[in-house]
């Protein structure tokens, strides 16, 4: 089993990588271009001088980039570069972000030059159409997640064969846990040969609970708080359902039972719909949990420096005790949401392929 959770496991971090890629989903700030120009100008309280406004450094951490960043602002900034890779008019051109000098330069290759906005997207300034297919920062963070899991199961695996007794250490960690997925979640929901759903389900839980993790660590990716990723997940969990929904599966659907004939042409189509709103409520409780979470805890440490540019040092030392406590809170409360969120995440899919799989009584 451990050899086909391996190949599954390798086989949903693909696709999720490919499709989470700027060129098919671009980054989620799209949508709040206007807004972060609008809130991007300094506001001034009575005495003119400048306010701290949170909202851009709040978008900038939970959206996508093409570098990993830790700290500081423009040149003084400390970050990684990460490899910028762009399909142009049948060219595959390959360079470092750093190329971008903060996006303060643009990068030449042969007769297609490059420049990167504010937003952290890249065009061709001769207007040509390009793909991107770079390693952006959520990317880079599923595959340090990849690795990491790959690290535990395989440590894991080999203390198995070893240990004759209680597990310890980290095999101690990992066994409940997928004893948990196993005993819980797969069996009770999938009663029809739930044996070849577990390494997907297992997978399924383990990459979402290693991000959510991770996503907590000072300087991290908001990989599950991306909605390219949610999707992703969400439209295997789709395709899975129904591959293996049966017979009965399809005749719910297109012969909902008990109705009246009259009635079918209202229930057929909102079983239909009903088969994408659940994938869809699956993607939106994921996303919009996790990116609610780390707004929070960034917005209760921006108070800090709203109130010290806004009322002084003195009022900003008063309150940084009560910012960083409810900081703290917030901080507890979200690593029982990571393993919460990984939880109903599999418990649902379970569910639905659960009920596309289940004999007619």
């Amino acid at each position: 089993m451990g050899h086909k959770l391996l190949q599954k496991f390798s086989l949903l971090i693909s696709v999720i990588f490919v499709f989470s890629t700027p060129s098919f989903a671009e980054h989620h700030e799209d949508s709040h271009h206007s807004e972060e120009d609008h809130s991007a100008k300094q506001v001034e309280n009575e005495n003119g001088s400048e306010l701290y406004n949170p909202v851009p450094d709040i978008m900038h951490h939970i959206a996508d980039a093409h570098e990993w960043h830790f700290w500081g602002e423009g040149e003084n900034s400390v970050s990684i570069p990460l490899p910028v890779i762009l399909y142009t008019d049948g060219n595959l051109d390959m360079f470092m972000s750093s190329a971008f000098h903060h996006g303060h330069s643009t990068v030449m290759k042969d007769n297609r030059e490059y420049a990167i906005d504010h937003h952290g997207h890249i065009h061709e300034k001769n207007g040509a159409q390009i793909i991107d297919l770079s390693i952006t920062k959520n990317a880079a963070s599923m595959m340090l997640a990849f690795i990491l899991l790959i690290l535990l199961f395989s440590i894991s695996g080999s203390k198995a064969k070893q240990n004759n007794g209680a597990p310890k250490g980290i095999l101690g960690f990992l066994e409940p846990l997928i004893l948990f997925v196993r005993d819980d979640i797969v069996k009770p929901n999938i009663t029809h040969g739930h044996h070849k759903f577990l390494p997907y389900l297992l997978t399924l839980f383990f990459f979402i609970l290693m991000n959510n993790l991770l996503g907590l660590l000072p300087g991290s990716a908001n990989v599950t708080g991306n909605i390219a990723v949610t999707l992703v997940l969400s439209v295997i969990t789709l395709i899975v359902t129904n591959l293996f929904g049966n017979k009965s599966y399809w005749s719910h659907i297109f012969n909902p039972p008990g109705v009246p004939l009259a009635l079918m042409p209202i229930m057929i189509p909102i079983e239909i719909v009903g088969i994408f709103t659940k994938p869809f409520a699956l993607m939106i409780r994921l996303f919009a949990n996790i990116t609610a979470g780390h707004i929070i805890i960034l917005s209760l440490i921006s108070l800090i420096f709203m109130a010290q540019s806004g009322l002084g040092d003195v009022f900003a030392w008063s309150i940084s005790p009560v910012a960083v406590a409810f900081v703290l809170f917030m901080d507890l409360i979200e690593v029982l949401v990571a393993f919460l969120q990984a939880y109903i995440f599999t418990l649902l899919t379970a569910l639905f392929i659960g009920l596309a799989t289940e004999e007619a009584h």
